[in-house]
């Protein structure tokens, strides 16, 4: 990693304050990119790379069919670099100014439907052991509040108040946000902490733990969750991110405020928050036709 680059990961890691999947993908986009102009125009200067070099690397992309969407991330990427180059000073200009993003057709979030989130948690067995109880409440937290998988395992035990049912917690750019928990997931969470006292398995700061009270790790909870939603749907993708969409459609469907769904999700800007209307437009939709006499 050059000089200016690992400079750039520091300001984004502990300034910025993004997660290690964020840093990773700046990192990665940066490192493709560098490569890209070495292999085919030899080694720039940063002051000689211009408008027309980056846009044969994003050509290049486009020819080894990159989605418009993973162009778009690499141009933000490229465009967050450049800009902190030229705050710090390292280069007058930035050579993004000529280069403009594919547009990309916005995808209706996959979500698992109600009666199937029912099931799972009504009906669905899980093991009696220390990982079935682990595996039953990061599910249900996923679904009951809509955090994402870096703030689930990340998730301290004194980021929970169960005498006000309120979770604090840390989201991208390290911003907070207040969650109000439910009365069940109150009692499950009740439950899991005296569980994990008595097994002597409270040796982490983190709410959940795995069978040697250790913090659990991300892959642990993808997995997981892959495997329960596999028994009950059949959704192309099965995923953590999947029932936060869950958590969100099914919000809106039964009637929740934009601004409040924004800000359980912890959005910056509505404009992402925005995606779940349409997923409610399809249920008024699916409702007017199998209800109208004229549908």
């Amino acid at each position: 990693m050059t000089s200016p680059i690992r400079s750039f990961i520091d300001f984004l890691k502990f300034e910025k304050r993004y997660s290690q999947h964020t840093i990773r993908a700046y990192a990665d986009d940066l490192e493709q990119f560098f490569r890209f102009l070495d292999s085919s125009f030899g080694a720039q200067e940063l002051s000689q790379i211009s408008s027309p070099l980056i846009r044969s690397w994003l050509a290049s992309l486009k020819e080894n069919k990159i989605t418009s969407k993973s162009v778009n991330r690499k141009i933000s990427s490229l465009k967050s670099f450049f800009k902190y180059l030229v705050r710090t000073g390292t280069l007058d200009k930035t050579p993004m100014s000529g280069v403009i993003s594919p547009k990309s057709g916005k995808r209706l979030p996959i979500y698992v439907e109600e009666k199937d989130m029912k099931l799972l948690i009504s009906h669905v067995e899980f093991s009696d052991d220390w990982q079935g109880k682990t595996d039953r409440l990061l599910i249900l937290i996923f679904y009951h509040t809509g955090v994402r998988l870096a703030e689930l395992v990340g998730l301290k035990n004194t980021q929970l108040d169960l005498n006000a049912a309120m979770m604090k917690v840390l989201g991208k750019g390290n911003k907070e946000r207040m969650i109000p928990l439910s009365a069940v997931l109150v009692n499950e969470i009740r439950e899991y902490i005296e569980g994990k006292n008595e097994s002597g398995r409270n040796k982490a700061d983190t709410l959940l733990v795995n069978i040697h009270g250790k913090k659990i790790y991300a892959k642990y909870a993808y997995l997981a969750v892959k495997k329960y939603l596999s028994l009950v749907t059949t959704i192309s993708k099965k995923s953590p991110h999947v029932l936060r969409h869950s958590f969100a459609t099914h919000l809106m469907n039964h009637g929740a405020d934009l601004n409040s769904v924004k800000e359980l999700l912890g959005h910056s800007s509505l404009a992402a928050t925005q995606l779940y209307t349409h997923n409610s437009i399809e249920k008024l939709r699916e409702v007017h036709k199998n209800t109208h006499p004229r549908g």
